[in-house]
């Protein structure tokens, strides 16, 4: 509406989303990406094998062909994620900040178990607005037996004897339920043939020519980082 001299009455309020000038800003901005990558874990009568991609990618580019995807908590303990790579170092940093005041709380590092409810509720106190991470812990339990605890967004999670996250987990879960069928405890593969088996199917199409494992075991605790050329 406007007087007779031409001046409004009332300004023109722009739409939502929109500017001063009508023009629609950041229509599909998120606050999410997905960096992808792909981890596993298998478990066993006295052993638990983790591993996880290390290429870290956005859309077409990658962005880098080293980053590691598995967080030791403890001596007998391991984090994999996949997902948004800021979302995973955010989780990770307060898992070990969590894990270092359990430690000075009770003087005694945190069990497999313990840190498994630890990272359901913190997955799911940030329910409203949750990490955008694909999370599978594993490890030995008190009585020394392999474990892993796979999860969904928010927390809700389950003890099984072996299970896959990340962009690769549609080609390497029906792998696992063919090759191992049942939980936990398991006989050791022969080569741990069955793991490799699975990574053969994923490696080409989702991982780059590297991945990064865990083995925990009674015994020792061991890391390596594999150059795929040297498996195949």
């Amino acid at each position: 509406m406007q007087l007779a001299s031409g001046y409004r009455l009332t300004a023109g309020v722009p739409k939502a989303g929109a500017d001063a000038q009508g023009i629609k800003q950041h229509a599909t901005w998120s606050p999410y990406d997905d960096n992808g990558g792909t981890c596993l874990a298998v478990a066993g009568a006295d052993y638990c094998i983790v591993a996880a991609s290390t290429r870290m990618s956005t859309g077409y580019s990658i962005l880098t062909r080293r980053q590691s995807k598995i967080l030791q908590l403890t001596d007998k303990t391991v984090i994999a994620s996949a997902g948004c790579q800021v979302d995973m170092k955010a989780l990770q940093k307060l898992l070990q900040a969590r894990n270092v005041m359990f430690q000075h709380n009770h003087g005694k590092p945190m069990s497999c178990k313990a840190a498994a409810q630890l990272l359901s509720n913190t997955l799911y106190y940030k329910r409203f607005f949750p990490y955008y991470t694909f999370n599978i812990c594993a490890g030995l339990d008190e009585e020394g037996r392999g474990a892993v605890f796979t999860y969904d967004a928010i927390g809700s999670y389950e003890r099984t004897g072996y299970s896959c996250q990340g962009s690769g987990k549609d080609l390497i879960q029906p792998v696992l339920d063919n090759q191992l069928k049942a939980d936990s405890p398991l006989l050791v593969p022969p080569r741990v043939s069955a793991v490799l088996l699975c990574l053969d199917m994923a490696c080409v199409v989702w991982w780059d020519n590297h991945l990064y494992s865990c083995i925990a075991a009674k015994e020792r605790f061991a890391h390596a980082s594999v150059c795929w050329a040297a498996l195949c």
